[in-house]
């Protein structure tokens, strides 16, 4: 089983969603506190991301925020962290989460957050890094998303061995003991080889 000292976090930063993803981020970050895990977000204070990072400071978890110096208006880089850091650009900022994490988990959110994820996927499946990932698929709300994963490794665009790369549960309890129990296949294990190449006479 792996040992979670801080979980990646991404989600919304939009104010104008309903309420009940707002009560599922609160609860989200309250778990974590509970549990002793640490928070990597994107140090935002609006949002699902304020939501998020309220609540577990409020329960006494840590949390820390790392956020673009051009988006520290826009998000209003929240000051009552662990700690903020702030960078210079996007990339630093995903490099620097992950680097601060030992696992990934989106909650509900838009093109960001389904780009963040995605990318945290992608390097999982080629061993660019070793650290789960996961969504939490509160009120349904990635359920398109599960059709989808579905759907390509019906057609052969996901192989089987990584169609469980990405834990998917309903439950935050259950979601977290799937990141602990993860593994990530090996890529020497599944890659493709080329053709061999007939040797001349």
């Amino acid at each position: 089983m792996r040992t979670l000292h801080r979980i990646a976090v991404y989600c919304a930063s939009s104010n104008d969603v309903p309420e009940r993803y707002f009560q599922a981020a609160r609860d989200f970050g309250i778990l974590l506190a509970g549990q002793g895990i640490g928070i990597v977000y994107g140090g935002g204070r609006v949002g699902l991301m304020g939501a998020l990072a309220d609540a577990a400071v409020s329960a006494g978890g840590e949390v820390i925020g790392v956020i673009p110096r051009k988006l520290m208006d826009l998000e209003v880089g929240h000051t009552g962290v662990t700690r903020l850091e702030v960078v210079e650009t996007m990339a630093i900022r995903k490099g620097r989460m992950a680097e601060l994490a030992d696992a990934f988990v989106a909650l509900p959110g838009g093109i960001g957050t389904l780009e963040e994820i995605s990318e945290a996927t992608s390097l999982a499946q080629l061993n660019y890094q070793d650290k789960p990932v996961g969504l939490y698929n509160c009120h349904g709300f990635w359920d398109a998303l599960v059709s989808w994963l579905d759907h390509a490794a019906q057609e052969g665009f996901i192989r089987p061995i990584h169609r469980d790369l990405v834990a998917i549960d309903s439950d935050a309890s259950q979601l977290i003991e799937r990141l602990r129990a993860a593994v990530i296949p090996r890529v020497e294990d599944w890659a493709p080889r080329p053709p061999e190449v007939p040797q001349k006479a």
